[in-house]
């Protein structure tokens, strides 16, 4: 019998780094995991860099949404074993679109970017998104958010200092893979899911609205493998990092070690 550690692959969203997961790592890992938060494609630097590069970021700027599941499909290929996939945001989209591909044991999916067919007419989404999908902009250079539509869309809890510390983790986002989120490179098959998946949803949240999440939920009610719902009051999209992630992390190593006690 191996003795070898169980897995967690984290994968972040748009506008931050993998450093979004700096809390997270060592918690999981003081619970037994060994953990990977690998970066997205020209991402892996600290924000204050990535931030003194914009506007001039070529490459960030021609990043599709299947180039960053191309790259964490491979880095998971290189693993002795399908690990956990946790994701934030877009990055919980990458999640089920790498479970419908059959890769990872199970996941879970933070404020999940919905996948095609997954709509919402809340008004919030498109205020919080307007600038990746606003049509009327050049396609292929990276927005950053200013502080004020970061804390819409992230933070509308917080304002001062704490605002502005929090900011400084923005990094500029290429517009593409927001935008090729509404086309087929984001379809799912729902029917087909047969690896548990866990649906987090923040209540306040804006930018991914927790009513979205819901309805991305009930599209796995065919699957044939095991698919929850948990709702938590008063968080917005920046639960990872905001004050009391614990307890959402909490809520997930439970989750998972409830999966391992029990069959599928």
């Amino acid at each position: 019998m191996s003795d070898a550690k169980p897995q967690i692959v984290f994968i972040h969203g748009m506008f931050v780094t993998n450093k979004c997961w700096a809390n997270w790592l060592p918690y999981f890992e003081s619970k037994g995991y060994q953990c990977f938060a690998p970066a997205w494609p020209y991402k892996d630097e600290a924000p204050e860099n990535l931030r003194k590069k914009h506007p001039d970021m070529l490459g960030e700027g021609h990043v599709h949404l299947l180039d960053i599941v191309a790259h964490y499909e491979k880095f998971i290929n290189s693993l002795p074993s399908p690990p956990i996939l946790i994701g934030h945001s877009m990055g919980a989209l990458v999640v089920q679109l790498l479970l419908n591909k059959g890769l990872g044991s199970r996941g879970v999916v933070i404020d999940s970017a919905p996948p095609l067919g997954v709509l919402s007419t809340e008004f919030s989404l498109f205020k919080a998104n307007w600038p990746v999908l606003n049509p009327f902009i050049n396609k292929y250079k990276p927005a950053l958010w200013t502080e004020k539509q970061f804390q819409y869309a992230f933070a509308d809890h917080i304002t001062g200092d704490e605002l502005n510390l929090a900011f400084q983790d923005i990094v500029p986002q290429g517009k593409l893979v927001a935008r090729d989120s509404l086309t087929s490179a984001a379809k799912i098959n729902f029917k087909a899911k047969t690896k548990p998946l866990l649906f987090i949803a923040g209540e306040k949240d804006k930018i991914i609205p927790a009513s979205l999440n819901k309805t991305n939920f009930n599209k796995y009610k065919n699957a044939p493998s095991k698919t929850e719902f948990r709702r938590f009051p008063n968080r917005r999209h920046n639960l990872i990092m905001d004050k009391g992630w614990e307890e959402i992390a909490a809520s997930i190593y439970e989750w998972i070690n409830h999966l391992q006690d029990n069959s599928n």
